[in-house]
Formats: C-alpha cells, structure tokens, sequence
C-alpha cells in the first residue's frame, strides 16, 4: 500500500520518485550552499567563500548523484551520523532493542533534549539493529527556510503544523496528523514523535497528554474506545541520556531569562544554530533505551502519559554528573565530574547556575519519585 498523496501531500516525507526533484533544489538553492560554505570555509575570505560556492555545488551534483530513494538517502545519513558521533561521543549504547519485533511497526515516543539528535539516535540504533528507520514527526516552527523543509522531507521527516492560527484550522491540520500517523502504521512504517512541543531544556521529561489526545483524533473519527486505539498504535517509550549535553548552558540562560525578564526573545537563526551545535558539539556518553510496548489499557491520555514518563524515567541512564548535580556522591562521581559542571557554571550569569544544575539533577529526582509511586522502575 503506498501513501495517499493527495491527503498527506502537504506534510509528508518525499516518496522514492521525488528524491532526485528534491535534491536538485537543495543543490540549486542559494541560501543553502550559502550556509554550507559559511560553515565549512568560515576562516575564509568573504570573496573567496564566493568564488567556492560552484565549486562546491558541482561536488554535491557528484556526490549526491546516486541518491534516488528513500533508503539511499538513509545509508548516507547513516555514514554522517557515525562520523558525527565517531568525533562527538565516547560511547554509544542502545538497549532495549532485542524485545522489538523487526518486522513490526512502532510509535516510538521520546523524551526530547536535542532537535536533530534525538530522532537521528533513534534512527541509527534501528537501522544497525536491521529495523526499518522512522518517519519523524517536526515542527513547522523549524522549516522557516524552504532548504530547511527539503532536508527534513527528504529524510523521512513529516510536519507537525503547530503554526495555524483558528479552531478550525487547527482541528484540520490535527486530524490530518492524527490520519497521517495511524496509516504510517498501518502501512508497515514506524513513527517517532517527542513526548512534548519543544525541548525539556530543565531535564524534566514529562509527556504532555495534549499529545495522546491528538493521536485519538482518528480514533475519534473511527468510533474506536482511547485505551483501544491507544494500544493499537504500539507505543514505545524511549529514554535519550547524553552524559554531557551540548547546547545544556544556552538552555540555562534562556530559562534564567525567562524567569527574571518576563520572557525571551528568540533569534532568528536560534534554532539552526541549537542544531548545529547538537550535532557537532562534545556529549561524552549517549544512552539509548527502548522501553516495553505498552499493551495495557489506559482510558484517559493522562494514565497513558503517566506510564510513559515512568518507563522513560525508569530507563534514564544517570551519569555521574546527573547524581552530583543531584547532591548524591558516590564513587562513579570523580574529581573530573565536580570540575566539569564546575566549569559549566562558570560560564553562566550570576543566578542562572540552579538552572543547568536542574538540567542534570532531575532525571535523578523524577526516578526517585517513580520509585516511591510505584516501588518498581523496570
């Protein structure tokens, strides 16, 4: 069965047919080998950053050539990916893996620290262990810059409209997301989707059941019971731990800004420049954990929420920095660990220090409290 263009056409990921269209805009839009070259070639001379641009496109017309499906484009994120990792990260673990069924399609629901790096992580612990990569759910508010939106749509990305204004708008674009996601599923391709809108940049990974109750659109539509269609969907909890995060001290200001100015004033390429810097920033260890398939019923969003934030807490890896940042030592927590976040607080306005200790000391606090609500954490 293949996708229904005409419905999801506006929201979903490029189709086979479509990636060397798509690629071809990318390599014949200025802004993006723009961006490319201002990168790679910052230190640079501006005249002779221009004079790379062509060169430039013609080594991505070459390199790029052989990317006719999905699954090609999938092999040569995959190759970035490790590079990125190879040079960011001591160690990468995925646990959890061994319980899913390869040949089955999940909903695989995510805590969210990093924009790029969260579903890519995913990703890259199915595609080595020989499960079907996920379409990803991301929101509009990201694809600002129409190179932005055929780099997302051509890696499987699908888009959340979170930018339509009107109750019926809004209601549309919903259940045209909800459909979208359920016949993903239906069709055999498993789907990733944060557990929240934005990042949990205070290190609380707390499921909004606003979220929940979005997938149940369609079931509404279809007259089917939440705790039924819910656990048709075969979701996965999934727990993302980076033991140093990357953008963890521009997280700190913002919310410190937040708190005693009222608010904050996004930049206009902040986002970008929070992408670019989780991927090629320093994150030490990475924890992957996939989580049980959650086959009970759960009547209401809020019950399902709750056991979704237990298995994510639950499976959170605490790093040593967690449990210092938490004012628990023990002897994973060394001198170099101290030094670090000392060295990270250093870097903060005065004030603003609790905030990056919050960051890292929650994840410890919120399993304690599932541990005392439930005497379990497996």
């Amino acid at each position: 069965m293949t996708d229904n263009n005409d419905l999801y056409s506006d929201i979903r990921p490029y189709n086979d047919e479509e990636i060397p269209l798509a690629i071809n805009r990318l390599i014949n839009d200025d802004e993006f080998i723009n961006a490319i070259v201002n990168y790679r070639f910052a230190n640079l001379a501006p005249w002779l950053r221009n004079m790379t641009s062509p060169l430039v496109k013609v080594y991505l017309k070459f390199k790029w050539a052989k990317l006719d499906s999905v699954d090609a484009v999938q092999q040569e994120v995959e190759k970035y990916l490790k590079q990125t990792l190879d040079a960011t990260a001591t160690e990468v673990v995925f646990k959890g893996l061994d319980k899913l069924d390869p040949s089955s399609p999940y909903l695989f629901v995510s805590n969210h620290r990093d924009i790029a790096m969260d579903p890519a992580l995913v990703n890259y612990g199915l595609y080595k262990s020989k499960h079907r990569t996920v379409r990803i759910a991301i929101g509009d508010n990201l694809l600002k810059k129409p190179c932005a939106t055929e780099l997302m749509r051509i890696n499987k990305s699908f888009i959340v409209k979170r930018s339509v204004k009107g109750p019926r708008e809004m209601m549309k674009a919903l259940g045209t997301l909800s459909s979208y996601i359920k016949h993903s599923l239906d069709t055999g391709n498993s789907v990733w989707i944060a557990q929240r809108e934005g990042r949990a940049k205070d290190g609380n990974d707390f499921t909004d059941p606003a979220i929940l109750k979005m997938f149940h659109v369609e079931g509404r539509k279809q007259k089917v019971p939440f705790a039924d269609y819910a656990r048709g969907l075969k979701i996965v909890p999934v727990s993302i731990c980076y033991e140093n995060d990357p953008c963890d001290i521009a997280k700190a200001k913002e919310l410190f800004e937040k708190e005693t100015k009222g608010g904050y004033e996004k930049g206009e390429f902040e986002d970008i420049e929070s992408i670019v810097t989780g991927i090629v920033g320093r994150k030490d260890r990475i924890h992957v954990s996939f989580g049980d398939v959650i086959d009970q019923d759960f009547e209401t969003p809020e019950a399902l929420a709750a056991e979704i934030d237990r298995q994510i807490h639950c499976h959170y890896t605490l790093f040593p920095i967690n449990k210092w940042a938490a004012g628990i030592e023990d002897e994973s927590v060394t001198a170099q660990t101290k030094q670090h976040l000392a060295d990270k607080l250093a870097q903060l306005p005065k004030g603003a220090e609790q905030y990056l200790i919050d960051s890292y000391a929650n994840p410890v606090k919120n399993r304690q409290h599932d541990i005392q609500q439930t005497e379990e954490c497996a």
